[in-house]
Formats: C-alpha cells, structure tokens, sequence
C-alpha cells in the first residue's frame, strides 16, 4: 500500500495538476474513513487534540504530498522509492538529536547515518552532473523524507492513546480544507480537458488504497514497534516503486541510483535497527 502511490501518482498527474491529485485522494480518504470514526464514537476524543492532529496533517499531507506530486513530474518513481528509504536514518538522527534518544549513540547506528547520508550525497551529486535529475525536485524529495520522519514521532508523543482512525479522518479532513481555495479554478479545468480512465481510477486507488487504509495500518505498527523501526518500510516501497516504474513507466535505472541505493540500504538498516538491548547494558554500566 505505501509502495504504490507513486506509480498511480504518475499516471493521475498525467491528466490533473498537483493540487487536484492531493485534494480529491484526501477527500476520497475523508469520506471513507470519517463515518467510520463517527460510528465507533472516536471523533470527540480525537478532536480534543485538534492542534497536534492539524499539526500532524500539515506535515505528513499538506507538504508532502505536494512534494511528492509535483516532483514526479520531473523524475522518476524509482528515484521517489528510493529518497523515501533515507526516513529510517533520518528519524534515528532527529531522535538522537532533539529528543536524547540514548539507542542512537550505538556505534553501528552512527556508522548507518554517515553511511545513509552518504548515499544521498552521491545519488544527487552523480545524477545531477550527468544530467539524469533535476536537482530542484530531488531536493523537494528530501524535504518529503524530512517530514515523514518528523511527523509520525510527533504523534507517538502526542497522540499514544488516541484512536488512530480518528486521527487520520480528522487530518484528511483538514487537509481537504486547506486545499480547496487551490481547487477552485484548477479542478474544473483538469475534468474540462477530460481526463483518462487510467487517471481517475488512479485518483481513487490513492484516495481509498494509498490514504485511508494504508494510513490506519501504518498507525498500528508505529504503535506497536515505535516510530523509528516502523520506518523501515521504506525498503519494501522502493521494491514496489522500482519495479512499477520500470515495468509499466518504462523508467531508467540511472548511474546515481546504482551508486547512491546500496549505500542508503545499508545506512538507512544499520541506524534503523533496535538498539534497546545495547541501551540497558550501557544503562546498567554506569549505573
């Protein structure tokens, strides 16, 4: 489900432009899931943390997912998969760093960031001398990666306890709300100029599939293996997006890819691993 959105995201922005794309799959998200949420009666006590969920939905959605949208319009969905499985290393960084996570000290996880930021250093700095991506866009990528770390450890911290389904009905929901003075003009432009089968069933995979479903299960496991390891995930998606890519896109495996993708791997497992083990030990050392 994470691994495919940005092969349907390709072929819907064929026929709608990037605001279009994000508020339609949000929409269709927020009619799937808010009766749901109403239903088991989780909407008030989601509603209580309305500022960490409108938080968690500007970071997770209204960014990212422009980002992504619009940048796939200049490279690859390879390239996409693959600057998303630099999330592990970048949440173990942001955690060892701001928020004194101890298991980041460990030695190997240290050698997996120097590693993983390696590899994007040298996927964005071979492809862009050879002229294979556009660097505005890669960057757009990064900053993808960097919210996507952030924004499921916001919830952790801040929403343990509340229900994950009114959390993600609720934040689609602000989202659409938030794009749709964008809409407004573009959307009935994008239906005038008849768009493709294969475009508006895409809308509705990333709408039903990639959004609402997905999101509710991602929620899950973040609670039941923490923030940083649920974000190795990542490894599965660029499999997926690869192989769509190359399979259906007919997308090139370029030079940075084949240089910077083993490098981020191994980087992005090294630092993404649990290090629990090694914290009690040390913990029981000094004490």
């Amino acid at each position: 489900m994470w691994g495919i959105p940005y092969f349907f995201i390709a072929i819907a922005s064929q026929s709608f432009s990037t605001p279009s794309v994000v508020w339609m799959r949000v929409v269709i998200g927020t009619l799937f899931l808010l009766p749901l949420a109403i239903k088991r009666g989780v909407l008030r006590e989601t509603l209580k943390n309305w500022p960490w969920v409108l938080f968690f939905a500007v970071v997770e959605m209204v960014g990212p997912w422009y980002f992504i949208t619009e940048a796939e319009r200049y490279v690859s969905t390879s390239l996409v998969g693959l600057m998303m499985t630099t999330i592990p290393f970048i949440s173990a960084a942001i955690m060892g760093v701001f928020l004194g996570d101890k298991a980041a000290g460990h030695p190997v996880t240290i050698v997996g960031l120097v590693v993983g930021f390696a590899g994007v250093i040298s996927l964005i700095g071979i492809d862009a001398l050879s002229g294979h991506i556009e660097v505005g866009p890669t960057l757009l990528l990064v900053a993808t990666a960097v919210c996507y770390s952030i924004a499921p450890i916001v919830a952790n911290r801040k929403m343990p306890t509340t229900s994950t389904l009114g959390v993600i009905a609720v934040s689609m929901a602000m989202v659409a709300v938030i794009y749709t003075p964008f809409v407004i003009t573009s959307l009935p432009a994008d239906i005038a100029a008849g768009p493709s089968v294969e475009s508006w069933a895409s809308i509705l995979v990333l709408g039903i599939v990639c959004s609402a479903l997905a999101f509710v299960l991602y929620f899950a496991l973040i609670k039941e293996v923490g923030p940083r390891r649920s974000t190795l995930i990542t490894y599965l998606n660029l499999l997926v997006a690869a192989l769509l890519g190359v399979l259906f896109l007919a997308e090139p495996i370029t030079p940075g890819i084949l240089v910077g993708l083993p490098l981020i791997v191994v980087g992005s497992y090294l630092a993404g691993r649990d290090r629990d083990a090694y914290v009690r030990k040390r913990d029981r050392i000094v004490a």
